[in-house]
């Protein structure tokens, strides 16, 4: 059985639960950014964008470096495997508890046609 750090998956979950902060790493998926401009590109306050970044960075997906008086922020050293190994865990239980029920239901297809 996988051993999984809880308080990392809360960390990450909880930082990929709000649409900004997944657009923010999709937009640094495609280069690094400076705070100013991710609050410009996604239309709210540099004191937002600096909370968000925050919670992307305590989750480990962002890393920022301040220069003279910008802040730039790229990907994290993070490569979400232990998430996705905690869902495809989940996604296997759902499997079979689907594959399950479609036997079942063809059982009693099947029972049923038998008892016309």
């Amino acid at each position: 059985m996988v051993q999984f750090n809880s308080a990392r998956l809360d960390a990450s979950f909880a930082a990929l639960s709000d649409a900004t902060r997944r657009g923010v790493l999709e937009q640094l998926g495609r280069s690094d950014a400076s705070i100013s401009d991710l609050a410009e590109r996604f239309h709210m306050t540099l004191t937002g964008m600096k909370k968000h970044v925050g919670v992307l960075e305590q989750a480990g997906l962002v890393t920022t470096q301040k220069i003279g008086r910008v802040r730039t922020c790229r990907l994290g050293q993070r490569r979400l495997e232990e998430e996705a190994a905690w869902i495809e865990g989940r996604r296997q239980v759902w499997e079979a508890r689907f594959e399950a029920l479609d036997q079942i239901v063809e059982e009693l297809k099947t029972r049923e046609q038998s008892d016309g």
